[in-house]
């Protein structure tokens, strides 16, 4: 099939691409026989879902060879351009309401709070958490780039075109929170300053009961309601996760070939054993707390499956508040505000894990002793540098960029190449340990203050 019609606009001009595409339906088919028609579990359904993504996306890469650049394979172009409308399209569908759902949800927390002082306690409490789960995160990732000597036998030969993004001062980026321009800072996802605008609009409608207490209910009346018919349109786009898993997981394994996986595949390793250790360290803080972390896993398995295919922190926000409030009992203020602090500052995985291990690597490559005072800087180059990327496209490499320049290493970034170019495969672990940091600090805050709701928590049959 020739033609512009075939080969551009259509993009189905290859008998594969039908193939796969054919191959894709019936997958879908299937999903929606054992979700729509048996009632399968919708944790259950959405793990099928990535079985066959996965199964997909190695059929792809089986047919077109194994290829060193899958994208110069017609069908695999064509195949992933298809891909990404249902996978990425429905990330897009969750984003669309994001920026309302955040600035409504925050509000709705100010308006139906009781006392000023409670807000001030969760701001404490969420920074002390978040902080120091950072900081064993970046000790996890440098404990283990130390054992497996990572960056020790890699090849330093390998050209590549990286360059370090440009650093900004953590008090010029944290000043770059503050939404001068609302609008602005809903097109660059600045979660934290729609926090901020939202919280002020929440405490100018709390302010209005001692004047004008009719239009303080009306108003109150109006974001609880706001904030009810969000998280049903939530609710809503989260039915189809099973369906966009398939496209999401098939997509990046598609687009991605076996040479420059295996250039760095013990970096790959090594980061996800470091983010299985730090999981585990997120359950026993759980435990310590009191949490029963089966509980924990078994009602936030859909949620972790969507971040670790979406590889998108605050495309999963909605979903993050949902579970947090309607299936693990935290209450609507703590899921609001931390999952919304954490989606853009404090990431154990991007801004926590990676950057360390990155630094490990490239003294090892350098020949740089990794000794005790490099390993004390390292630890606070992270964890404040994990405040200072937030709200930053590009936030792993950012964080990169912040941990190699803090420990004065910025020369080496080039040598990260190879790294960065399979950025997207190690970014879907980051991603899930992210969200899980996100939903696993919330917990923790909301018992320290009393407020989850432990008969629902414990409620089996709410997964």
């Amino acid at each position: 099939m020739n033609g512009d019609f075939w080969q551009s606009f259509l993009m189905i001009s290859d008998i594969y691409t039908v193939g796969f595409l054919i191959l894709l339906c019936i997958f879908f088919g299937i999903i929606h026989y054992l979700y729509r028609k048996r009632k399968m579990d919708f944790s259950l359904v959405v793990l099928i879902g990535m079985g066959l993504g996965c199964i997909l996306g190695i059929l792809m890469q089986y047919m077109a060879g194994f290829p060193n650049d899958p994208m110069k394979i017609t069908f695999i172009k064509e195949t992933t351009n298809w891909l990404q409308l249902f996978g990425n399209g429905y990330i897009d569908l969750i984003k669309m309401i994001v920026v309302p759902l955040v600035i409504v949800s925050i509000a709705h927390v100010i308006v139906n709070m009781k006392s000023e002082q409670k807000m001030s306690r969760l701001v404490k409490k969420t920074i002390l958490v978040t902080m120091s789960m950072v900081a064993v995160a970046s000790i996890v990732g440098i404990a283990f780039g130390i054992f497996f000597n990572v960056g020790g036998d890699a090849l330093t030969n390998v050209a590549t075109e990286a360059k370090a993004k440009e650093i900004v001062s953590v008090a010029t980026t944290l000043r770059g929170l503050i939404p001068g321009n609302l609008v602005d800072a809903m097109v660059k996802n600045n979660i934290i300053g729609m926090v901020i605008f939202g919280t002020f609009l929440g405490r100018a409608i709390w302010w209005i009961k001692a004047d004008e207490p009719k239009v303080e209910e009306f108003m109150r009346k109006l974001v609880n309601g706001l904030h009810k018919a969000l998280m049903n349109m939530a609710l809503l786009i989260l039915d189809y996760m099973p369906w966009a898993v398939i496209a999401l997981l098939a997509n990046t394994i598609a687009q991605k070939g076996l040479d420059s996986i295996l250039s760095v595949v013990h970096f790959i390793f090594v980061l996800y054993l470091a983010i299985i250790a730090q999981f585990i360290i997120q359950l026993i803080a759980l435990s310590v707390n009191g949490i029963n972390p089966i509980v924990y896993m078994k009602k936030s398995l859909a949620l972790l499956i969507l971040a670790f295919t979406s590889r998108s922190s605050v495309g999963c926000l909605p979903v993050t508040i949902e579970t947090l409030t309607q299936k693990l009992g935290v209450n609507q203020a703590t899921a609001s505000f931390v999952a919304g602090f954490g989606t853009t500052a404090g990431m154990q995985g991007c801004a926590g894990i990676f950057p360390s291990l990155l630094i490990v690597y490239v003294c090892h490559l350098t020949g740089t002793a990794m000794d005790f005072s490099m390993i004390v800087m390292t630890i606070i180059v992270v964890t404040l540098g994990s405040l200072g990327i937030a709200g930053i496209p590009g936030t792993a490499t950012m964080a990169a960029s912040v941990g190699l320049s803090g420990v004065g290493m910025a020369s080496s970034f080039s040598l990260i190449g190879p790294i960065l170019a399979i950025d997207p495969l190690i970014d879907m672990a980051r991603t899930m340990l992210n969200v899980s940091g996100s939903v696993t600090n919330a917990l923790i805050i909301d018992k320290r203050l009393g407020n989850l709701d432990e008969n629902i928590y414990n409620e089996i049959n709410k997964n």
